[in-house]
């Protein structure tokens, strides 16, 4: 599905990755539009329109997905102004804040990047690494060895400044996703509009990340009152940044997943359920998308079989082989195969698949969450302020 073609799906319909305009055109959009030459600059500043500039303002807004954005649109004035003139982007699958950053700030697809989930099965070790905390993960430039944007970037001579908070600089993840860039550390939100308003007086790129959204979302769910007040809080602060912004600044705002509120009646338990555990040695990936591992000499053709059987149309089961054929992860590369599930789960609806044995009660009972291929999930915006 090309998120350019025709009117906007069904919350519910699934929509794969495809050659359409993606979160992964972004950054290398932007370089372009500074006429710097990066990997695949040209071709995806042509996809997305994006205007010449001198200087540049990304922000990534975790769990601002395009659906949840237009559906709530009356908590945010200034995002709904550009949203009317905008398109929605597709995300990565897994639509996860891990797999999704590191597309966006490489230009490449999880089957290059190696970046598969929340969690995924490390194949030296055969233990589950965590993606986000980058906890029994190899060193980040190994695991994701492929040049990011603001690497090529900083050799073309721009100043980047990425902007976020303490925690996240020299993180396994910001290391994978987004090394390249000079780290201001701030934590409120003010404190980051701010942070990249002083950046932004000398022409170069600066990137600003905010995770309240998202942080509501999975404790209160999307449609809840606080997750509109965290996007009010978003839409003023941005509306500031860009009245403070120098007139040359080309802003753009995007995010790396949308949200679904799921229902605990359909929650499956993968730690608990002897026909779902049958067969299954490790289960990566979250909730809304699982790389099962089968243990061996189990058949994974079997497994999906039952997984299929059990779950119905709840979830889309696909063996590895097919969920590659089908370029759910974009090309994979030889090194990434074994990363990949030897079965990938896609849920739909509402339901949920969790296992109690490597997820804490906390994140089990999350009320919002995402992963899928769900147009609700998938959808990203990119919003385009002068």
């Amino acid at each position: 599905m090309s998120a350019r073609a025709g009117a906007l799906p069904h919350p519910d319909e699934l929509v794969t990755p495809g050659d359409g305009p993606s979160l992964r055109h972004v950054l290398p959009a932007v370089a372009a539009s500074l006429g710097v030459d990066v990997a695949d600059g040209a071709p995806a500043q042509a996809l997305l329109g994006l205007p010449a500039a001198t200087r540049a303002c990304v922000v990534l807004v975790d769990g601002l997905g395009h659906l949840n954005l237009a559906e709530r649109g009356g908590h945010a004035p200034f995002l709904r102004s550009l949203l009317a003139s905008s398109q929605p982007l597709l995300s990565t699958f897994p639509s996860t804040t891990a797999t999704a950053v590191a597309a966006f700030g490489t230009g490449c697809g999880p089957g290059r990047t190696a970046m598969l989930g929340y969690t995924v099965r490390v194949p030296e070790t055969g233990r589950l690494g965590n993606l986000v905390s980058w906890t029994d993960m190899p060193p980040a430039d190994r695991w994701q060895p492929h040049p990011t944007v603001f690497e090529q970037l900083g050799a073309a001579g721009v100043r980047v400044t990425s902007v976020g908070p303490a925690r996240f600089q020299g993180s396994g993840l910001t290391g994978a996703a987004l090394r390249g860039a000079r780290y201001a550390a701030a934590e409120s939100l003010d404190d980051r509009v701010d942070a990249v308003v002083r950046a932004l007086r000398e022409p170069g790129v600066a990137y600003l990340y905010w995770h309240d959204v998202d942080k509501t979302g999975h404790h209160h769910g999307w449609g809840s009152w606080q997750w509109g007040e965290a996007l009010a809080e978003l839409d003023a602060a941005l509306g500031r940044l860009a009245r403070s912004l120098p007139r040359d600044t080309l802003l753009v705002v995007t995010a790396d997943h949308g949200m679904v509120d799921v229902d605990p009646a359909r929650r499956r338990d993968v730690g608990t359920d002897p026909v779902l555990g049958d067969g299954v040695a490790t289960a990566g990936g979250e909730p809304r998308a699982l790389h099962l591992h089968v243990a061996d000499g189990v058949d994974p053709g079997a497994v999906a079989a039952r997984w299929r059987d059990e779950l119905g149309d709840d979830a889309v089961v696909r063996t590895r082989d097919e969920a590659v054929g089908a370029g759910w992860f974009g090309p994979v590369e030889p090194r990434v195969l074994p990363v990949v599930g030897d079965v990938v789960v896609a849920m739909t609806g509402a339901a949920t698949v969790v296992d109690s044995r490597t997820q804490t009660p906390a994140s089990v009972a999350l009320v919002g969450v995402h992963g899928s291929l769900t147009a609700r999930e998938m959808l990203v915006p990119l919003l385009v302020h002068r």
